[in-house]
């Protein structure tokens, strides 16, 4: 009987190794990803997102918000990178020196040429699976933004938001925010 050898997981020791080579290196389920730096379009939505939910945050005392590169160690097989994310005040106990050592409160993820089925796909489904409460994926193509919230069923789609029709982005997480999409898509 010949046995079957069974695929290598990569582990947190082994990411801590990886080259520091401007790439997006991450781990999931012990897969590694590897993803090239993003394109000016990107850059300038993580920026708009990120000032409007860092001010916000910050103004009102409900937590901290992060942008790439800045490693989440979810597990000892999955450490991801992603575009921004918040940690609530009443979780901040999860930020130390180096990281983010569990579940952000929210991640938000902007689409790039060839991350697409990994964000809507891959990442969400690890991210509903550790709880992480609320999932953006923001698409600069489209202009579009998909919200999950995690319920006891899992992720559940709570809106899909479009520049076009003019539409405001809120989340419980952060109560009174009201972003309209043309303030993140420019």
């Amino acid at each position: 009987m010949a046995s079957q050898s069974r695929p290598v997981k990569y582990t947190v020791e082994d990411y801590l190794l990886f080259p520091d080579d401007g790439k997006r290196h991450e781990l999931i389920d012990g897969d590694h990803y590897v993803t090239p730096s993003p394109n000016t379009k990107h850059q300038r939505i993580v920026r708009n997102l990120l000032f409007a939910l860092h001010s916000f945050a910050t103004r009102h005392r409900l937590g901290e918000v992060f942008a790439a590169p800045y490693d989440v160690i979810l597990s000892e097989i999955d450490v991801v990178e992603p575009d921004l994310l918040f940690v609530s005040a009443g979780r901040a106990a999860i930020i130390t020196d180096k990281n983010v050592q569990g579940q952000p409160d929210l991640v938000v993820e902007v689409l790039s040429e060839g991350t697409r089925r990994t964000d809507e796909v891959i990442k969400r489904k690890r991210y509903e699976q550790f709880g992480i409460k609320e999932y953006w994926i923001v698409d600069p193509e489209l202009e579009t933004v998909k919200v999950y919230r995690l319920t006891d069923k899992g992720y559940v789609r709570a809106a899909e938001l479009s520049k076009e029709t003019d539409d405001t982005l809120t989340t419980p997480l952060l109560p009174n925010l009201s972003l309209p999409l043309t303030e993140i898509f420019g």
